[in-house]
Order: C-alpha cells, then structure tokens, then sequence
C-alpha cells in the first residue's frame, strides 16, 4: 500500500505500524489525508495476515489536527464541510464532519488499534486516538481537545467517546477549557494507558500489540472489541446477554472447539478462523442508523 499521507510497514508476527506522514505540517489533517487514512483502514481490516495496528507521527508530532494554513482545499470551509447545507434543515443528516468517517471506522475495526503519540496532538489528532484500543504517549507527547480557543465543538463523535474514556468530570473540564494536558496528566485522567521514555515509545506500542495477538484467535479478540465498544451504550445488560450468547455459540463451534481441545491436549491451539469472513452475523448490529455506519 503506499499512499501520499501516509507510511506503512508490517512485521512477520502482523504487527503494523501506520505512520501519518507530514512532519513540516506536524502531521496536520487534510481531505487527502482523511481519504487514505480511510482507504489503509478497510483495506487492512480485510487483510487477515494483519493482526494489530499501531498509528503513530513522523517527526516531532503525532498530529496538529486540521490544517488551517495548508494549501489543499477542505471542501467548502477549512473543516471540510458543506456551507451550503442547512445544518438543521432536511438535508442535516447529509453533513459528516471529516474526523467522524475516521473515528466511526476506527469503531469497527476487527483488528486491535494503538495510537502511540510521539508528540502533540490536537483536534483530529487527540479524537481520531479515541475509539483506538490504546494510547501510549512518549513523555514529549502533549494531547488537547482544543475547540473552544478557536471557536467551534468537539468533533468526531468525541462527545461519544470521550466521557466514557475519562469520565464526566474530566471531559468537561478538558473540553471547556481547551487546555492542553501533559502526558501523566493524560495518564492520570484515563486517557493514555502509559507513558514511556520517547525512545521506547514504540517498542511499548509494539509489546502491547503482541500481548493482543501472540496465543489468541483473530476472530475472538475482533469479537470481543466489538462487544466491548457496541455496548458501551447499551440500554440494559440484557442486550449484552443476547449478543454474547449469540456470538459464544457462534465462536463454541469454530476455533472454540479448537481452544478447548488443545487444552485438553496441553498443546498450543491453531485457530483458523478468519475476522475477514468468519465475524459471527450479530455484529452486524443495526444499533446505529445505516448513515452512521457507512
């Protein structure tokens, strides 16, 4: 694959590493960026030789969020937005912020996805982390949820994630405020699950990732990333009951027979099964309205 925005290279265990490729830009956002990013996602989910994802920055930051002074066009606006679209007349639903593609996507990815932030990041650059599975930040890296300094709202379905990452009281205070918060206080919030010495930033990223792919089947560890993040705004418990259940029964008659027999054996288990063709058909879940999950 290779791409303008973007670099990617992959290790014999599928352990990935996505770089966003713009240093003199600090990496900043554009549609072209949006477009590839998008296009390297679908593209890897389907790849069963790719186990795990880790999305980190060339140069000294992870990602400056939009570029507001680039020379590429971002639609209409410099947020990529149509203007000529009444935000609360018939056509609303048509309005899809550039960042909500990349997070909605990230939401249903089958692969486990590590952002490991180098350096700044911002807008985009702080809510495209949020539906990834971990964020691990060098002691460099500084994140911010900066809207309100310039004037606009949180974006890319942040208001979703965000909460539920770091609870009510944090992500109020981090979004009204638009500060930018260093790496442990990151840390301290719930926001980043370590913080490492810069140099080792992506040797961290890389042993996370191993733990989730090294001895596990594919198709469990997609299966229960999307349970996880589907019910984090379930109703009640017992929409988890009906779909575990439906999924555990799916996955008993596949690689779980497997599991289970090379317990019994004390061998290593070879599981088969492929996230590209083998999800159960639950988690094709309609809990979201169809132009939500395009």
């Amino acid at each position: 694959m290779e791409y303008e925005t973007l670099l990617w290279e992959v290790d014999e265990d599928g352990i990935g590493v996505l770089t966003l490729n713009r240093p003199d830009r600090l990496n900043a956002f554009t549609v072209k960026m949006t477009e590839e990013l998008l296009e390297f996602l679908e593209t890897a989910d389907a790849d069963d030789s790719v186990r795990a994802i880790i999305v980190t920055g060339a140069g000294r930051g992870f990602c400056a969020g939009m570029d507001l002074e680039g020379d590429e066009v971002q639609g209409d606006n410099v947020f990529g937005l149509p203007e000529d679209v009444d935000p609360y007349g018939p056509d609303a639903e048509k309005i899809r912020d550039l960042g909500g593609t990349v997070t909605l996507r990230l939401y249903r990815m089958k692969k486990p996805v590590i952002a490991a932030m180098n350096g700044v990041g911002v807008g985009i650059g702080a809510t495209m982390t949020l539906p990834m599975d971990a964020r691990i930040m060098s002691d460099k890296a500084k994140v911010g949820f900066v809207f309100s300094k310039i004037g606009i709202c949180m974006e890319a379905c942040s208001s979703w994630f965000l909460p539920r990452l770091i609870g009510m009281q944090n992500a109020l205070d981090w979004t009204m405020s638009g500060e930018i918060q260093s790496a442990e206080a990151a840390k301290s919030a719930g926001f980043a699950a370590e913080v490492v010495p810069h140099e080792e930033l992506l040797d961290a990223a890389k042993a996370r990732a191993r733990r989730y792919v090294k001895g596990t089947a594919a198709v469990s560890v997609a299966v229960n990333r999307n349970l996880i993040w589907r019910m984090a705004g379930a109703r009640h418990p017992i929409e988890a009951h009906r779909a575990d259940s439906r999924a555990m029964l799916d996955l008993s008659m596949g690689d779980g027979k497997e599991g289970v027999a090379s317990f019994r054996e004390k061998r290593a288990p070879e599981f088969a099964a492929k996230p590209s063709s083998d999800m159960p058909r639950g988690l094709d879940w309609d809990l979201a309205p169809p132009f939500m999950e395009d």
